[in-house]
């Protein structure tokens, strides 16, 4: 039997303010971390074509966008690397001077301080990868053409421990090399850093949303592509073991990436696993809104809001 006209959903949805007292989900600026790219030089703030409204960014320049994101109530900032000079090992990856472990320093130093507060704070998240440091493009070290798995294990840990070393507080793994994050937490167990937790890319798909970030990264491969290591895009199941192995491993919070075309599966996770589950907006998603926000075929603001709700 119908129960209308006594029940009418739309009464709840008359006026904003209603809307809001009976509004499921919110978008909290306490979910948020903000991707950054930092480059050598001084005095550099110069726009990525491709991901219009970032930049990449000199360390000095770095500190002022840290300071404003800690001002915003942002809790973390995610550092990519570009080097002064790649190779074939992405020896700038673990390079206690490398442009990393300069930003994690001058953050923890003149964003973070020495307050005792840790509110004031804000988390220093760091990509932990070789792809922006190989002169191949690829996220391990080669051999007889092939990404060597088992030899880019010790030197992810050694990026992961010069991270710590420099003053990140969260690391996150994202090469998809099969026992990473094992060789990362042992790694930073022995090296004194039991404390700093990992956040890792668990399911990472191989997919075509990624172009326009590998511009702003100089991370693009020099041939193949990245599918023997990154999951393809139809499997769901081995996602959930991916995750699964991670965590086993000693991963605290598990990534999806890219977001919006695998909320399958970023539901799937959360249900199977129930931990703390971190999903990446990434670059071709938050391009082609820009594009077609700049057409003013969509509302940007609110197209940004619907999609992270």
């Amino acid at each position: 039997m119908s129960t209308f006209p006594r029940l009418r959903m739309r009464r709840l949805r008359k006026t904003e303010a209603l809307r809001r007292l009976v509004r499921e989900n919110h978008v909290r600026v306490d979910d948020l971390i903000y991707p950054l790219f930092v480059v050598p030089g001084k005095g550099v703030r110069q726009e990525i074509s491709s991901l219009p409204g970032c930049y990449h960014l000199s360390v000095d320049q770095l500190i002022e966008e840290c300071k404003e994101v800690r001002d915003l109530g942002i809790p973390g900032v995610l550092l990519f690397g570009i080097p002064e000079q790649k190779d074939a090992c992405g020896t700038g990856a673990y390079d206690p001077d490398g442009m990393i472990q300069r930003a994690c320093a001058a953050i923890a130093s003149e964003v973070n301080g020495r307050e005792s507060d840790s509110a004031a704070r804000i988390e220093i998240v760091t990509d932990i990868c070789l792809c922006e440091y190989t002169d191949h493009g690829h996220c391990g070290p080669l051999k007889d053409g092939e990404v060597d798995n088992d030899g880019a294990l010790s030197l992810l840990a050694q990026t992961a421990v010069s991270h710590a070393r420099s003053g990140a507080t969260l690391l996150a793994p994202s090469d998809m090399m099969d026992g990473r994050v094992a060789a990362i937490r042992e790694a930073l167990d022995l090296a004194g850093f039991s404390g700093i937790p990992i956040m890792s890319y668990a399911a990472k798909f191989a997919s075509a949303y990624y172009g326009p970030f590998r511009e702003a990264a100089g991370s693009a491969p020099q041939f193949g592509d990245r599918r023997s290591y990154q999951m393809d895009p139809a499997n769901g199941d081995e996602a959930l073991e991916e995750v699964r192995l991670d965590i086993e491993e000693g991963a605290d919070i598990v990534m999806v990436k890219p977001a919006l075309a695998y909320l399958d599966i970023v539901r799937r996770v959360k249900d199977r696993f129930g931990r703390p589950v971190a999903v990446y907006n990434v670059s071709g998603e938050y391009a082609m809104v820009k594009a077609a926000a700049e057409k003013g075929v969509i509302d940007e603001k609110r197209i940004v809001l619907e999609s992270l709700t």
